[in-house]
């Protein structure tokens, strides 16, 4: 959407939560970690690394992860209908290098109100396939949008990656021109 040249390199890291670990510290631990692996494959040196990650926070402040199968999928969205649910993104601007320094880190936070939604609908919609492997089971973007009442802050925050924040850190950086 931004029209920047990227080269994509996964980083396999340790997505599961610790114990009773908060979300600021999950998003942290998790967000460096995937820096350090990005590094780790040497990206180049003329580049610059971007890494996120993303979770959204139950109304009860527990994490939802990543479904497994479509029984997380319909349990979260049943934990999230008729309330009001956080979606945070943590990202960071890095250097290239091993050992390199982080330029700028940055965690937004979307509040999503969903609709009450019965167990049916919870149950096609897991079935369907397309909330598995999306934090808190389902994808913004698709068709959960219909059970979205409201969003408060970035849509694309909710979809995985907050743009309009990631322009003006890169901007900032002097890593993209205005306009």
């Amino acid at each position: 959407m931004i029209e920047v040249p990227f080269v994509v390199f996964p980083a396999d890291v340790d997505e599961s939560t610790r114990g009773a670990e908060s979300p600021r510290d999950y998003l942290e631990r998790v967000t460096t970690a995937k820096l350090e692996a990005v590094r780790d494959r040497d990206p180049g040196a003329s580049s610059g690394v971007l890494v996120a990650d993303t979770v959204v926070i139950a109304p009860d402040g527990s994490i939802l992860g990543k479904p497994v199968h479509s029984d997380d999928v319909r349990s979260m969205l049943i934990r999230l209908a008729g309330a009001t649910h956080d979606v945070r993104t943590r990202f960071l601007l890095g250097d290239p290098g091993v050992g390199g320094r982080v330029l700028h880190a940055e965690t937004v936070t979307t509040r999503v109100t969903f609709r009450p939604i019965t167990d049916e609908e919870a149950r096609v919609y897991a079935a369907s396939g397309e909330g598995k492997d999306k934090a808190g089971g389902y994808a913004v973007q698709g068709r959960a949008a219909t059970f979205v009442e409201r969003i408060e802050g970035s849509y694309t925050n909710v979809v995985g990656l907050p743009l309009c924040q990631v322009v003006v850190a890169m901007r900032a950086l002097g890593w993209l021109s205005p306009g």
